[in-house]
């Protein structure tokens, strides 16, 4: 007999009424004018990257953004047919079959220009290729210096009908820093990088640049297009920008596990890898069924909340590899309670960003790094 919800050992709740209810909020908040990609790349942030994209488009998200080839072709195996961007590739493609599943494919240098190009010509079809500027995150993206070059050759392919440039993008690197100078300066250098482009020739059908925190709190960054990432999933991108509620957004996962054994144990009782902690009193300790392997931070160990029986307990000892710790001080929890990690948190249970603190971390490496051995359950599909 298969698992249900109940009595699996561990799920993640998805909740794409939430997800839905996100992407209107983030729709209302930067207008009619201006189009909403639904990032789903890492997995939707591990929430899921089919369903997720999905509700995304049910709410009104008309493009979707991946980071690798292969995500985004895998949104096609599953017969979504929406405008996908795909940012992160390296030599040797799959040009081919970005170009026949009709990807709009991000070009940062010359060499991925010319391997798209040819590929272009062998499947005898036109690709769809944006064109990315690095304005100061100093990561992928062509240098200003280089620009008018990889502008210059883009353009003859399309002349040729290899290619059409779609679109013209950057990313920001400190956009969740509120004030801090390099938002002004990126802006600018991505403005006069358009103006260039544009003077010699290219009609984007998109310019953008916004990524989360810029979606939310730069509405001068919008141009045509925001790609809001982590606040589809109801996670701030930073909690100097504000916290979910403050966006009016609501956290997407909820992560449980039910625990597996509650038993006695004397004062002086070492608990987990290396004693770490040692009970000071007789007390009883509660087995979660999740570990590192599951994605719960290592680093979290002996600071991570979690609600059991009513009550935020604390991980006792090291996060192992299947399973963790919390001392319930002696509380009556009976095996198969819910021991609830993170979620929306209007029960009293702990947050991501709660999670991300314990691990001196942030709230996106704690969702997204939630592995395949934990069931993903969907509700209000």
């Amino acid at each position: 007999m298969s698992e249900t919800a109940q009595t699996l050992r561990a799920r993640a709740e998805i909740d794409l009424g939430a997800l839905r209810a996100n992407v209107r909020a983030l729709r209302g908040r930067v207008g009619t004018d201006v189009q909403v990609m639904g990032v789903v790349k890492a997995d939707a942030y591990g929430h899921g990257a089919v369903p997720c994209a999905r509700a995304a488009l049910e709410a009104g998200a008309t493009w979707l953004g991946t980071a690798t080839p292969h995500e985004a072709l895998a949104l096609r195996a599953a017969g979504i047919d929406a405008p996908v961007l795909c940012w992160l590739w390296t030599p040797g493609g799959p040009w081919d079959e970005g170009i026949r599943a009709g990807l709009d494919m991000t070009v940062s240098g010359l060499w991925a220009l010319r391997e798209v190009t040819e590929a272009a010509r062998r499947t005898a079809q036109p690709a769809r290729v944006q064109l990315k500027a690095d304005t100061g995150l100093g990561r992928n993206g062509c240098q200003p210096a280089d620009w008018s070059r990889l502008v210059g050759e883009a353009l003859a392919a399309q002349g040729e009908g290899l290619l059409r440039v779609t679109g013209l993008w950057s990313h920001f690197a400190c956009a969740d820093e509120p004030g801090h100078p390099s938002i002004g300066a990126q802006l600018e250098t991505f403005q006069e990088m358009l103006e260039a482009a544009e003077k010699a020739g290219v009609d984007p059908e998109v310019r953008h640049m916004a990524n989360s925190p810029a979606t939310l709190t730069l509405p001068q960054t919008h141009f045509d297009l925001v790609r809001p990432g982590i606040a589809m999933y109801g996670v701030s991108p930073s909690p100097e920008v504000g916290t979910p509620a403050d966006f009016g957004l609501r956290p997407v996962m909820r992560l449980l596990g039910s625990v597996a054994l509650v038993k006695d144990v004397p004062s002086g009782h070492g608990v987990s890898y290396g004693h770490h902690y040692v009970t000071d009193r007789p007390t009883t300790l509660g087995l979660v069924p999740l570990g590192y392997a599951d994605g719960i931070p290592r680093h979290a160990s002996g600071r991570g909340p979690v609600l059991v029986g009513g009550k935020v307990r604390t991980v006792a000892g090291r996060v192992a590899m299947d399973q963790f710790v919390v001392d319930l001080g002696g509380d009556a929890v009976e095996p198969g309670a819910q021991a609830v990690l993170f979620g929306a948190g209007d029960h009293g249970e702990p947050t991501a960003e709660d999670w991300a603190r314990a691990a001196d971390t942030i709230a996106y490496e704690i969702v997204t790094r939630i592995g395949s051995r934990v069931p993903r359950v969907y509700l209000n599909e």
